[in-house]
């Protein structure tokens, strides 16, 4: 189980939405690259970056600072989500050291666009669905669509991503748990992996995803309950290692 510490990123800073609402932030620091270490230092051995400011232009924002981040820690795996709407984005970042491009609202408003990115990048795409009972949440979490997170999941694994980010938007920063039936849902209905996010607030949230590892979920973002202490993530990576 991979334990993926989570950076959102909103004016340079790093902040923690409440179920993605850009009105509903905390920010818990202005050194993104100093938090970026904090965790690696902790044992995280990937990265979840997200340009929240990015996901609501539609092109990078805070470009500049995910780059930072790269160069200081070369040897740790960095994903990286909001506002990659082309194939110029995925390559500047993929150029700048990223290892993982993460697509959330443009695989579904153009589904396309998923299958030419594992074409010309192949290995290094990843499609985040945000859902909310069942079904696909877009524009930064502002809309619901009408489509069934399973049956758009199983058309991006046709298409070859690597991996699929599940979110559930109802429980994301309300420190609520993980929706581990709805996860476990999903990653059984699919042939590639699924990490799991949203709601991840304690050790049994972690436990319960590592029983449910051989389902196909293959790693956990946290975010909100790492930033304010409810949740040790040198601890998590112990209790994780062992349980390997």
């Amino acid at each position: 189980m991979l334990l993926i510490p989570a950076i959102d990123l909103k004016g340079g800073k790093c902040v923690r939405l409440r179920q993605g609402r850009m009105d509903d932030d905390t920010v818990f620091s202005d050194d993104p690259v100093g938090v970026a270490g904090r965790w690696i230092e902790a044992g995280a051995r990937r990265l979840h970056i997200v340009d929240l400011d990015g996901a609501i232009a539609g092109e990078p924002i805070n470009a500049q600072i995910i780059k930072k981040i790269v160069q200081a820690y070369p040897d740790v795996s960095v994903q990286v989500g909001g506002g990659i709407r082309d194939d110029d984005t995925i390559q500047a970042y993929l150029e700048a050291g990223v290892n993982y491009a993460v697509i959330g609202t443009n695989a579904v408003n153009v589904p396309h666009f998923v299958g030419d990115a594992c074409l010309e990048f192949p290995g290094h795409i990843i499609v985040a669905l945000d859902a909310k009972d069942g079904k696909v949440a877009i524009d930064g979490w502002s809309k619901l669509s009408n489509h069934d997170v399973i049956d758009i999941a199983r058309r991006f694994e046709k298409d070859g991503v690597e991996a699929i980010i599940f979110t559930d938007i109802s429980r994301d920063g309300m420190m609520s748990g993980i929706n581990i039936e709805s996860t476990v849902n999903l990653a059984s209905s699919i042939n590639i992996p699924v990490i799991a996010s949203g709601g991840i607030s304690g050790m049994n949230d972690i436990r319960a995803l590592c029983e449910a590892e051989d389902e196909g979920i293959m790693g956990a973002i946290i975010g909100r309950a790492l930033y304010e202490g409810t949740l040790d993530f040198a601890k998590c990576q112990k209790m994780v290692d062992e349980v390997a």
